[in-house]
């Protein structure tokens, strides 16, 4: 079992930078894959990146690719999600999640969830 909670959402201008972080509590953190997704208002949630285990391996959705890193720091049980050169289509409500085994994009894939926080990008 893991509890994840998400910080660092807020507002920011189009071409900004926010970085958000993912605080995992309970056991073995270092065995779940992480990932990313958001969902934009009456749109369906996305995923954004995922992370595996050891932080050796990244997956990103093309959105996102050269713009996004993800990272995780497993003594701090933390994964975050750097963003830079932010677009109003970035503008969701962005959640943490927590598997074990293989990494995937499929949302429906992940066990664990935070209640995820929001990113406003204004044009």
């Amino acid at each position: 079992q893991v509890q994840l909670v998400e910080s660092g959402g807020g507002l920011v201008q189009t071409g900004g930078s926010l970085r958000l972080s993912c605080a995992a509590s309970g056991r073995a953190f270092s065995s779940y894959i992480m990932g990313w997704f958001r969902q934009a208002p009456g749109k369906d949630r996305e995923f954004v990146a995922a992370i595996s285990a050891g932080g050796g391996s990244t997956y990103y959705t093309d959105s996102v690719k050269g713009r996004f890193t993800i990272s995780r720091d497993n003594a701090k049980n933390t994964v975050y999600l750097q963003m830079s050169s932010l677009k109003p289509e970035d503008t969701a409500v962005y959640s943490c999640a927590a598997r074990r085994g293989v990494l995937y994009s499929d949302a429906t894939r992940y066990d664990y969830w935070g209640q995820g926080t929001q990113v406003t990008v204004s044009s």
